[in-house]
């Protein structure tokens, strides 16, 4: 292993990007002096709008928890009420989406992702990959190769691992607007060390070095854009595209975006989210889990109507969840863009096929009932569920290949109806409320701690999303003094602080360099503060990198 100094970092008039990380083979196929020119100058341009975007996030916040209500914008009223603006919409390559599956970059899963017979690939740096200095820059790799069809893989075991002849389209995402890359370091033209926006180099080194080879193959530069809060957000994003295209040398409009309204502000800004993006967008995507953890983080300390139950009970067909897709799809239909739905995370399991039977009746029923609501295609997290997700996109597209053009002229989708968060017979409880939350944030955080981000828990694969609700509701619940129902004991901080203890000690099966110990002191730490940290991955992130950073 090499590591690059300083000194041979690319130098010009503006900022630098200067590497802090260990330069593993190929990572210099990556990190070129070319491609860290191209990163310099994306954060010339966005990096201080990228930090006045987040800081009017914290500013939103704080007016919504002194009791702003959310609505529909009144000053974009126009662009909802305006009939004749539509999106790009269908890119090559994207013109099925019926199903797409979802996962990390390691090679692997690359591999068994691109042989999945899914009509997408998400190839995700984001909730599915533990940020690890090599996750990041070997994902970069993993998806160059497969792109270039020059991947292969050999286990342990001595089972070779190639792409079969069909391969799905690639759409990547990048890392949220919130987070930083630690392993790079922005330094401007004063001298001046800043941070180094990890949405603009997952971006940047996906778009410069693969950009031209994925049009000259016949599909294009595509992109899932995760945590978006409202519009202005978006026009960044665009701004960001228009940009590469021409720093490239790519045609405009060759980028195809498809955003994820997984923010309960975002669900009130749709349309100018499409209308933000409309040169280059392709659709949304109703992203259910971090769309729940959103509305807990939003509301988390305005009052108890706004406490959520046990996980087990926010299903899709809860009132308020029914509102938010119904809106996407009418709203994505109106200008010719994708809707698509939400994740199926269950895992096969060989050994219980009873177990598998019935969790496959339960994929089958929430793809059913997403391709009848008009949904375009849906995700899943395994390859063995593609066929079963498939065969209900099938029965209502037959060979057409999406249902863009269905309207839904009979949604009427109110403010109210977004924010009716009422669930009959909702309760809190011990055992599904309390524990279950601890023991899915503890094994996740564990796993992401071990550089593992999509991982198999309780038969689901877990992304940091469910993480993030199972933290968030166990804030919210001390704070808002809630007392579970099964025994009638208050949820409290020393209540909370003994149950982690029990869990850590009695429930989980244990391994050498588990980081179990560090997950639950990490979890104890979010969970018993005052402070609320707005994502768990923020100082996860730290405990990450601590001994990375050179």
């Amino acid at each position: 292993m090499t590591i690059l100094t300083t000194e041979q970092t690319t130098t010009r008039t503006g900022g630098r990007i200067e590497i802090r990380g260990t330069m593993h083979p190929r990572f210099d196929e990556v990190l070129t002096p070319e491609a860290l020119e191209f990163l310099a100058q994306l954060h010339d341009r966005f990096g201080q709008r990228r930090c006045n975007l987040l800081a009017a996030r914290d500013d939103r916040r704080r007016e919504i928890s002194q009791g702003a209500n959310l609505d529909f914008l009144a000053e974009t009223r126009h662009i909802r009420e305006d009939a004749n603006w539509q999106v790009a919409g269908t890119g090559p390559g994207l013109e099925d989406r019926r199903v797409e599956i979802t996962g990390p970059t390691d090679r692997k899963m690359t591999i068994n992702a691109m042989n999945s017979g899914a009509k997408v690939w998400l190839a995700d740096h984001e909730d599915a990959t533990s940020p690890t200095w090599f996750n990041v820059i070997d994902g970069q790799l993993n998806l160059a190769d497969a792109i270039r069809r020059r991947i292969d893989f050999t286990a342990d075991n001595g089972k070779e691992y190639r792409l079969g002849e069909t391969t799905p389209t690639i759409v990547f995402r990048p890392r949220g607007w919130h987070l930083p890359e630690n392993h790079l370091r922005y330094v401007d033209e004063r001298g001046q060390s800043g941070v180094v926006s990890a949405s603009l180099v997952d971006f940047g080194l996906y778009f410069f070095h693969n950009a031209k080879e994925l049009l000259a193959t016949g599909t294009g530069p595509y992109f899932y854009l995760p945590k978006l809060e409202n519009h202005r957000e978006a026009r960044l994003w665009n701004d960001v595209f228009t940009f590469a295209e021409r720093h490239v040398g790519v045609p405009y409009g060759s980028v195809r975006a498809t955003v994820l309204i997984e923010t309960i502000t975002a669900a009130f800004e749709m349309e100018e989210i499409l209308y933000e993006l409309r040169d280059h967008c392709a659709g949304l995507n109703a992203g259910r889990w971090d769309y729940l953890f959103s509305i807990i983080k939003t509301f988390r300390d305005r009052s108890k109507r706004w406490v959520l139950p046990n996980r087990g009970q926010l299903t899709m067909t809860q009132p308020f969840m029914t509102a938010y897709t119904e809106l996407l799809v009418a709203t994505c239909h109106r200008r010719g863009a994708f809707a698509i739905g939400g994740m199926a995370a269950f895992i096969p399991n060989r050994s219980d096929p009873e177990a598998t039977a019935r969790a496959l009746e339960k994929v089958s029923a929430d793809k059913r009932r997403e391709a009848a609501a008009g949904f375009d295609g849906s995700w899943v997290a395994h390859p063995g569920l593609v066929a079963t997700a498939q065969a209900e996109f099938d029965e209502v597209l037959g060979d057409a290949p999406n249902q863009i053009s269905r309207q839904r002229p009979d949604v009427h989708v109110t403010a109210a109806d977004l924010l009716d968060l009422r669930i009959e017979g909702g309760e809190i409880t011990v055992e599904e409320g309390l524990k279950v939350n601890i023991r899915v944030a503890m094994l996740y955080i564990a796993s992401w701690l071990r550089g593992t981000g999509a991982a198999a828990i309780y038969g689901l694969m877990e992304d940091a999303a469910t993480a993030e609700i199972s933290r968030s509701q166990l804030w919210q619940w001390i704070h808002q003094g809630v007392v579970t129902q099964d025994d009638g004991i208050p949820v409290v901080r020393t209540r909370i602080e003994g149950c982690i203890e029990r869990v850590l000690r009695e429930d989980l099966d244990r391994f050498e360099g588990d980081r179990l110990d560090e997950a639950a002191g990490l979890l104890a730490e979010i969970v018993l503060s005052d402070d609320y940290p707005a994502f768990l991955t923020i100082p996860a992130y730290k405990h990450l990198t601590k001994d990375t950073v050179l």
